[in-house]
């Protein structure tokens, strides 16, 4: 049930969990921005719909305006409130992650305060996903050679260029203006970017992750890094990298310190299930 939610903390320690949730396995993990001397301001939830779905989010507070934390908090805790209502009315997963959002939208404003979060969403139904993005936090689904399947665009001037084709993912990377984001949760022109649905094929990864590490790892190193093995240690080699490269600069990688967060998720291979 939705009441169900799981929400992880790590308001200033890294804050880590394994569990087997909507028919596959999850690990989830955040923590704040090396030296920070505030709280993370990302938030990372995983709400169950039923016994064979599940609902991803990641949501991160807008980093130089008040309240990020509690921004970010608020868009979670609304997501699950209008999904907990939807499932009691068996109301359609999609409509009610959208409902959810824009009760997300009205809460953050409600705030008061200019608060403001990225909000990026994957729900899972059996073995078809879709995702929903606000923001500059992503999603991706990577297969298990390593080729993106389908990922979100980043809604931020770099973004537009990568997808435009004005500049690539290692120029982005290394922009001046990475750190630039044009859409938020808590703003009156908020917008959703709804991917198609996607059948997930054996062995995909799911991935939704904040800044924290797209800014500071590349996207080969990624795909490289989740395609195979366990989620366990992709997580780990993924988080360690991130971590290395905000504290450590070098001429040639990127090294942005931030709130770092991401989800992996995997349905397990029953070729039964697959063939249908």
């Amino acid at each position: 049930m939705t009441r169900d939610i799981i929400l992880l903390d790590g308001a200033t320690q890294p804050d880590q969990l394994d569990r087997q949730i909507g028919g596959g396995s999850l690990i989830a993990f955040t923590a704040p921005a090396p030296n920070k001397t505030t709280d993370n301001e990302d938030s990372v939830a995983a709400i169950p719909y039923g016994a064979d779905a599940v609902v991803l989010a990641i949501a991160d507070g807008a980093g130089g305006l008040p309240a990020g934390r509690r921004a970010s908090r608020t868009a979670i805790r609304s997501l699950q409130v209008s999904l907990h209502n939807a499932i009691d009315d068996s109301t359609l997963l999609r409509t009610a992650i959208l409902n959810g959002i824009d009760a997300a939208n009205e809460a953050v404003l409600e705030i008061g305060n200019g608060a403001a979060t990225t909000l990026t969403v994957v729900a899972i139904e059996g073995h078809i996903a879709r995702s929903y993005q606000i923001g500059d936090s992503e999603a991706m689904f990577v297969g298990q050679r390593g080729r993106i399947r389908a990922q979100t665009m980043a809604h931020s001037p770099t973004g537009f260029a990568v997808e435009a084709g004005f500049l690539n993912q290692r120029e982005a990377l290394h922009h001046e203006e990475r750190h630039l984001v044009s859409n938020f949760i808590g703003t009156s022109d908020m917008r959703v970017d709804m991917g198609a649905e996607m059948k997930l094929n054996p062995r995909d990864t799911v991935l939704l992750a904040s800044d924290g590490l797209m800014d500071n790892v590349h996207l080969h190193e990624i795909t490289e890094l989740v395609r195979k093995g366990t989620l366990a240690a992709a997580v780990s080699s993924l988080t360690n990298l991130a971590a290395r490269r905000m504290t450590v600069e070098t001429l040639h990688q990127p090294s942005k310190p931030d709130d770092l967060s991401l989800i992996l998720y995997r349905k397990p291979y029953r070729a039964s299930q697959y063939d249908k």
